[in-house]
């Protein structure tokens, strides 16, 4: 875990998508995900994380449902959704905490 704190201690947005590779909407949810990091460019990271391989940090953050977005900044939770999400909202978001 102490490179998920590493992770999330950049002082731009850092959008996590936490996911696990059996749900059905991952492929779709990869490429919206490419869409956003397209999108915002070096603005900010856009991280994915399986959840199967990192049963620690997911429970430690409590994830209980795929897909969970979360928005860090220097350290800090700013958002955080479970449910699929659209390129368009994801991008909005994470531009608030730029």
């Amino acid at each position: 875990m102490a490179k998920f704190g590493e992770l999330i201690s950049s002082n731009i947005p850092v959008l996590i998508d936490f996911y696990a590779d059996w749900q059905e909407s991952t492929n779709d949810l990869h490429s919206v995900l490419r869409d956003v990091a397209a999108a915002l460019g070096d603005k900010a990271k856009v991280i994915k994380i399986d959840v199967e391989k990192n049963e620690t940090l997911a429970g430690a953050l409590r994830i209980k449902k795929n897909p969970t977005f979360m928005i860090y900044k220097e350290g800090e939770m700013k958002w955080r959704q479970t449910g699929e999400q659209d390129a368009n909202t994801l991008i909005s978001l994470v531009e608030q905490y730029v």
